[in-house]
């Protein structure tokens, strides 16, 4: 594979259906995008993995949603990781890039740097949300820290949340080629069973941990061995056919499901970008009175403020913020 090649498909997802399956699925793989979310913090090493992880779900779960706006990734936990947030921005114009942005909060004293990463979440909740944009009503999804790693909370979330039975494969993590400096790389399949007109569950409660539902619960028979079958070819896939970069997404796609009858459709480029501004910043601080900006301005005698994903920073009058402002300046 050439490195023109490599480069083609860098920060990109590909979106395939499964023709013989009945099964959508995505490829994803980040590039430059994983290292400038990463590059705006210093984060532990156990920190950047659920990062990682956490921004490559958002690029997957993403392209597969007609979004006008954003869809935004949550978790929150109980223990040291308190929280991993990250967003998805869909194309403004056709051919344009989706924009992703992520961090994470955590208590630095309380992580224990020998455990599994996933273990310094706790007990917490996975949440998507999606915002379609002034006049359209939010929506909210939440469901229960289960199954041990991120993608299975993504999977629970599927299908207890949306009914839809939904696989991951993903790896990540610092890959150096001959010659080049170490650089972060992620690479994923989702799979995802075609929705039906009006799904429904067997029963009551699931089979999945805590009574969740899973996708046993949701598909008949047929489906059911669909499902199977297709997971077990993706059971067959390798790190380095997930991460690239010297397997092309359509050449992973033909050796895994050949015989299923993949079908590709046009890739999606993915940028890291950030919607902060100094406008929305002062829109935050507007409900705030002067006596609480006099607790915010600092011994200079101004206000600032940093964006948690992109670093951006700041400065304000504090007379032109809040909803008792007495200089109306921008």
């Amino acid at each position: 594979m050439s490195l023109s090649a490599q480069i083609a498909w860098d920060d990109t997802v590909l979106p395939f259906q499964l023709d013989a399956s009945d099964i959508r699925g995505r490829v994803a793989r980040l590039d430059g995008v994983l290292e400038q979310v990463l590059a705006q913090h210093d984060y532990p090493p156990m920190i950047e993995g659920l990062v990682a992880e956490m921004a490559l779900l958002t690029a997957l779960i993403g392209q597969t949603m007609k979004l006008r706006w954003k869809l935004s990734l949550q978790v929150r936990g109980s223990g040291p990781a308190r929280l991993i947030a990250t967003d998805y921005y869909g194309p403004t114009d056709d051919g344009e890039p989706a924009r992703i942005r992520a961090y994470a909060s955590y208590d630095a004293d309380r992580l224990d740097q020998q455990a599994e990463p996933f273990s310094q979440i706790g007990n917490g909740y996975f949440a998507i949300l999606i915002d379609q944009g002034e006049g359209m009503t939010p929506y909210q999804g939440i469901t229960p820290i289960s199954g041990g790693s991120l993608s299975s909370c993504a999977e629970t979330y599927f299908a207890q949340s949306e009914q839809l039975p939904t696989r991951f494969a993903l790896t990540y993590g610092r890959s150096q080629l001959p010659g080049q400096v170490a650089q972060w790389r992620a690479g994923g399949v989702m799979l995802q069973h075609m929705p039906k007109a009006s799904p429904f569950a067997k029963g009551e409660g699931g089979s999945g941990e805590g009574g969740l539902l899973d996708a046993v619960d949701i598909l008949d028979e047929d489906e059911g061995e669909n499902w199977t079958r297709a997971n077990a070819l993706l059971d067959t896939v390798e790190q380095i056919e997930l991460i690239g970069p010297t397997v092309a997404p359509t050449d992973l796609l033909v050796r895994l499901f050949h015989e299923e009858g993949p079908r590709v459709f046009d890739a999606q480029p993915i940028t890291f970008g950030c919607s902060c501004s100094a406008d929305k910043v002062r829109q935050s601080l507007s409900i705030y009175s002067a006596k609480d900006i006099a607790t915010m301005t600092t011994d200079a005698g101004i206000v600032t403020a940093d964006c948690q994903f992109c670093g951006a920073h700041y400065t304000f009058q504090p007379e032109t913020l809040g909803f008792e402002a007495t200089d109306t300046r921008a």
